[in-house]
């Protein structure tokens, strides 16, 4: 057998190697040796660097082109965003980071905003968005449609990582976020403290299908069970990322709950909950604890509506994603998942910059 292969790379090396030759030494399409040639579209590092071994064993005449195009494939990646709803300012401030922890470390961003929420509708996004990068981040609702696209991108060698908000499956390669239960239990604490008295509690959050929301919901219920039973906290209030919605529930709250003392928002909707409370006559006598420093709640927090901003750092957020993307990349299916947990930042009036700086 080894004197067949001898012969066999002996009459390749005997005449002027061609691309079909170097596709058959390298177990690819011709098409696919090509588009290494000339840039012409996305091809896996892994491949590329199997077609320069190939053309390399062959004597292949333009072996020196390939070795500078597989350089420019291993050295830049195109990474995918799939964000929620862009009007959302954190979601603005994320992709913004996001595309520069990109460009910083050499790599093509391609950031996706999506405003319909629906879970098949953000699983063909997912699916569509793949299949023009090598990896893909995303904050994404634990939905079994998502999670099924997630499987079959893992099986085609697209690494999937969560950021914000996890997914329960094995098959995504890694999260970066926030603690959860610390979050929401750290909200808890600051309403029991901050408070004028006891009374009821309300909360938002724009799913449960989102585990981070979920688990900061449950999190901080469990606070106040073992420390501040005198707090009730009413049934959540569900805004699906939607001003209007969180507006709406905010107002309910106010006119059902005379004894209100707190509102945590826990996801999207805080415009509607800052607008709903700058119209309220009891603005100053609530509570409100939210989540992400924006413009917006930068500003309510100087005007004395929020109280406490529980904040994802952004900048490191970003860098974690970049970094575990491209890493997922190089290493395949032999990617060990990651969790990554990053500290939250805590925001009040007294320690914010104004607006511009």
């Amino acid at each position: 057998m080894a004197k067949n292969d001898d012969q066999g790379v002996a009459a390749v090396k005997s005449k002027r190697p061609t691309i079909s030759d170097v596709a058959a030494a390298a177990g690819v399409g011709a098409a696919t040796v090509d588009r290494v040639l000339n840039g012409r579209a996305r091809v896996k590092p892994e491949t590329a660097r199997r077609i320069l071994q190939a053309a390399e064993a062959i004597n292949y005449r333009a072996a020196n082109i390939l070795r500078e195009r597989v350089k420019e494939v291993e050295q830049q990646q195109k990474l995918g965003f799939l964000l929620l709803k862009q009007s959302c300012l954190f979601y603005q401030g994320l992709g913004r980071e996001l595309k520069h922890a990109s460009v910083q470390a050499g790599h093509q961003p391609v950031l996706t905003y999506m405003e319909d929420l629906r879970p098949d509708v953000l699983a063909a996004a997912l699916d569509a968005l793949a299949g023009k990068v090598d990896a893909v981040a995303l904050p994404v609702a634990d939905h079994p449609q998502i999670r099924q696209v997630v499987r079959a991108l893992y099986e085609r060698d697209i690494p999937v990582v969560t950021i914000v908000s996890d997914l329960g499956t094995a098959e995504r390669m890694g999260f970066v976020g926030l603690d959860s239960r610390m979050a929401g239990r750290t909200a808890g604490w600051a309403v029991a403290r901050l408070s004028q008295k006891p009374g009821k509690v309300g909360i938002l959050l724009s799913s449960h299908r989102y585990a981070c929301q979920d688990t900061c919901e449950v999190s901080f219920r469990s606070y106040f069970r073992e420390k501040a039973q005198d707090f009730h906290v009413v049934e959540a209030l569900i805004s699906l990322e939607e001003p209007r919605l969180a507006q709406e529930g905010t107002l309910e709250l106010l006119e059902l709950h005379p004894d209100l003392v707190a509102i945590y928002v826990t996801g999207g909707g805080v415009e509607g909950v800052i607008d709903a409370l700058r119209s309220s006559p009891r603005a100053q006598e609530i509570t409100v604890v939210c989540n992400e420093l924006t413009d917006l709640t930068r500003q309510a927090l100087a005007d004395g509506i929020v109280d406490l901003v529980i904040s994802h750092p952004l900048p490191a957020l970003a860098e974690k994603t970049v970094d575990m993307m491209v890493r997922a990349i190089g290493a395949g299916k032999g990617f060990r998942p990651e969790m990554v947990t990053l500290p939250f930042e805590l925001f009040t009036a007294e320690n914010i910059e104004p607006t511009g700086c």
